[in-house]
């Protein structure tokens, strides 16, 4: 089988992320990787923190830790999270490891040795009392344009407008609130991106075909306007350092390579560390190096990502003149809104990922947020839709199905798969439809088309209470009990189908509902369209169990209670 690469947009360091960041990246990117396993394939999912950077360090001091110490509780926070959420990395790195350093190092030095990194001075914002340069980010003002006092100087979050330091009002550091700034000359390096973009271009018009629109258009885009020289590097004391033996002078002053330049590579430094853990038995480079044709490389992201996926990191890899694998396919989401505004993790609005499951199993928010995913537009979360997609498909179509009809079956046959009755046209059909219904979701899964894939589940759903309506064993009981065994029966095989294919979406309750049966050899990782038809899996005579309740409907009392804890009106 083939062997896929999955990577998702790195969450940054600084808090625990919303549900909008889980939608836009990590948890589709988990869904296709269960489903690629269960299909047979070889999958390595990597994810990270994104630990370097301004808003690291300006977490770090805030809470006064050192920004080590920060960074490393704040991975642990978030993988905490990432656990509760059932995502199946293969594995979580973090972008301040030492194989980052060494790999990041390692692609400066090519880049320059290749004519494509260039030493440049430029006038930056400098602070006596501080005795250092300051990135922007450590630059604080009022926004010349809504008069917001704690604009910073890259962007003011209150008007989102765009800023250079000298634009802020009453500037002062971020650091230690002195307003006594100058304007002094210092060194940087950039990359020659527009040296790149013939090669760029090149790169984007063999892919963006395939590509989902969102993802096409933004890097068609960017490479419309044209790339920029962009500088890589910073005054920072936390981050991936110059190497002193291409750049002594400014290794020797502390510079550290700038973000946006080590984040993408530590996708690679992530593969590294997770074949670190086992030299023996992996091999990072088989998933990377000289691998074109050999490994399928997906990466999942929201749209802001996207310039720094299809263009900027390409034009890296391009400039470094080695074969290391680009991305094949770019899964781009636009915005989960809360209500119609942003989620805001400054501001605190909206619901974020440790709240969520402080209120409800994981489950109810994977269903949900894929079903609903932001993948051709924008799409909002309002507590109204959360309760009635919850009550409507996760406690009636599914949970009440698989309740009423193991709650049944044991009252009036026992804790055995009931025997008796042939099956007739109704199971015919239904086998069919099944069949349509498995291979319509497939279809979905394998092209990314997310809520069409919960669409199709949903129905394969739906299926079984249609038949179960239609076959009506709690009237058949009172006629023929071999009837009744067969219609039971055959609805109890379709619970174990639900639990196999709908594992990528809901792994706990499909574990759950699959551990209902003791089958003495359960090893299907999937069930096939023309397996489905037989609906035979689960024979008469199998000792089955009743679960809890799989999904709580969610009651009025509930949807005020979350409107008024976490507010409930347009943004």
């Amino acid at each position: 089988m083939a062997r896929h690469l999955i990577t998702s947009a790195l969450p940054y360091i600084n808090g625990i992320k919303h549900l909008g960041n889980m939608v836009g990246s990590m948890l589709p990117a988990d869904v296709y990787s269960r489903y690629l396993r269960q299909r047979g394939h070889d999958v390595l999912y990597i994810c990270a923190t994104d630990e370097h950077g301004t808003p690291a360090e300006l977490a770090a001091k805030e809470q006064g830790l050192a920004v080590d110490a920060f960074c490393a509780q704040a991975h642990d926070a978030q993988k905490a999270v990432y656990d509760g959420f059932a995502l199946a990395f293969d594995y979580f790195g973090r972008s301040s490891s030492a194989e980052n350093r060494d790999i990041t190092q390692h692609f400066a030095r090519k880049l320059n040795e290749n004519g494509f990194i260039e030493e440049r001075a430029i006038r930056q914002v400098y602070s006596p009392a501080d005795g250092r340069f300051l990135p922007d980010r450590y630059v604080e003002g009022t926004c010349p344009h809504c008069g917001y006092d704690k604009a910073r100087g890259d962007q003011c979050e209150n008007c989102t407008r765009v800023l250079d330091p000298t634009d802020l009002i009453n500037p002062r550091s971020a650091i230690s609130g002195s307003t006594e700034l100058e304007v002094r000359e210092t060194k940087h390096l950039f990359l020659l991106q527009s040296k790149l973009q013939h090669e760029v271009e090149a790169w984007v018009s063999r892919h963006e075909e395939d590509w989902p629109q969102l993802a096409s258009s933004i890097a068609r885009k960017w490479l419309t306007e044209g790339l920029h020289d962009r500088a890589i590097t910073r005054d920072l004391d936390w981050g991936v350092p110059v190497p002193a033996d291409t750049w002594p002078e400014l290794a020797a002053e502390g510079k550290v390579f700038y973000v946006w330049f080590d984040a993408p590579i530590e996708y690679i430094g992530a593969t590294k560390e997770w074949a670190d853990q086992d030299p023996q038995n992996r091999d990072w480079k088989s998933w990377w190096y000289d691998v074109d044709t050999e490994v399928r490389y997906t990466e999942f992201m929201a749209k802001d990502n996207v310039p720094f996926h299809t263009v900027m990191f390409p034009a890296t890899e391009l400039g470094v003149r080695e074969p290391w694998k680009k991305v094949d396919y770019v899964k781009a989401f636009n915005w989960l809104t809360y209500y119609g505004g942003k989620f805001s993790t400054s501001q605190k609005r909206g619901v974020f990922t440790d709240q969520a499951l402080e209120i409800l199993p994981a489950d109810y928010w994977r269903y949900f947020l894929i079903a609903n995913a932001p993948e051709s537009d924008d799409s909002s979360f309002t507590w109204e839709h959360f309760t009635a997609t919850v009550n409507k498909d996760l406690a009636d179509t599914l949970g009440n199905f698989v309740n009423r009809v193991l709650s049944f079956s044991r009252k009036r046959f026992g804790d055995d798969v009931p025997e008796g009755g042939t099956p007739g046209e109704a199971e015919t059909r239904l086998g069919e439809e099944i069949a349509t219904l498995l291979a319509e979701y497939e279809s979905h899964m394998e092209t990314l088309q997310f809520r069409k894939a919960a669409a199709a589940l949903r129905a394969l759903w739906s299926a079984g209470n249609s038949y179960l309506e239609e076959k009506a064993p709690w009237l058949e009981i009172k006629t023929d009990k071999d009837a009744a065994a067969l219609t039971l029966r055959t609805a109890m095989n379709l619970i174990h189908l639900y639990a196999v294919v709908s594992e990528p979406f809901i792994p706990a309750t499909a574990k759950v509902m699959r551990e209902a049966f003791s089958l003495e050899d359960d090893t299907a990782a999937w069930v096939t369209p023309d397996e489905a038809k037989a609906l035979a899996s689960v024979p008469a005579g199998t000792p089955f169990t009743v679960p809890p309740v799989l999904f709580a409907k969610l009651t009025d009392e509930d949807l005020e209670a979350y409107k008024e804890r976490f507010g409930g009106t347009e943004g």
